[in-house]
């Protein structure tokens, strides 16, 4: 376990969930339409699992997990411009319409945000979210992200180009303690948020 929550934690892929991993990331209709059609080969996959475990310091992979230890998602963080000082992070439930609780995603990226902060010397994360993405424009706002802009046609996706908004929360912003991570978990529960 890497850090727990008030009902999820996160952890690191194990090898045990390679199979069912690519299974769930390669399910191109699950992901909806805002997640990007990923299929990557099961060959390269492992591969790269045995030589990194989705753990390296320019990008990595986190499970998202019920207390049951139940994959309901993953965070990806990862340098998507070099010279920021900084990450990106993606974000998907496997399985949404199974995962039977509301927020799942908001702790997640809470946790997340803590945790990126307090292992790696950055000062800002981002998300890019579709502007018609209105659940994803939510969990950005109530995990602390502050809306910067818009990147106009900034990626091509299932035949045409998209803009994108562009959400971030610098280390200043994000809380820096455990204590603060659990008082805002509770006060997202508190709110419904």
């Amino acid at each position: 376990m890497l850090i727990k929550g008030k009902s999820i934690y996160l952890r690191t892929v194990r090898a045990r969930d390679l199979d069912a991993f690519i299974d769930l990331i390669s399910d191109v209709e699950s992901g909806g339409p805002w997640f990007p059609i990923i299929a990557p080969s099961e060959s390269d996959f492992k591969r790269e699992f045995q030589e990194t475990g989705f753990w390296r310091e320019d990008r990595g992979r986190i499970f998202i997990c019920d207390f049951e230890d139940n994959l309901l998602g993953a965070i990806f963080y990862f340098k998507a411009t070099p010279y920021y000082d900084g990450y990106e992070l993606g974000y998907r439930l496997f399985r949404p319409q199974d995962s039977g609780k509301r927020g799942v995603m908001t702790e997640a990226v809470i946790l997340a945000t803590y945790m990126l902060f307090a292992m790696r010397k950055i000062n800002r994360i981002e998300l890019k979210i579709f502007p018609a993405n209105t659940a994803s424009k939510r969990v950005a706002i109530k995990s602390g992200y502050t809306l910067e802009g818009l990147a106009r046609q900034a990626v091509y996706m299932r035949g045409k180009y998209e803009d994108l908004e562009i959400y971030s929360i610098l280390r200043e912003e994000a809380p820096a303690t455990y204590e603060e991570v659990l008082a805002r978990l509770e006060g997202h529960k508190k709110s419904g948020k």
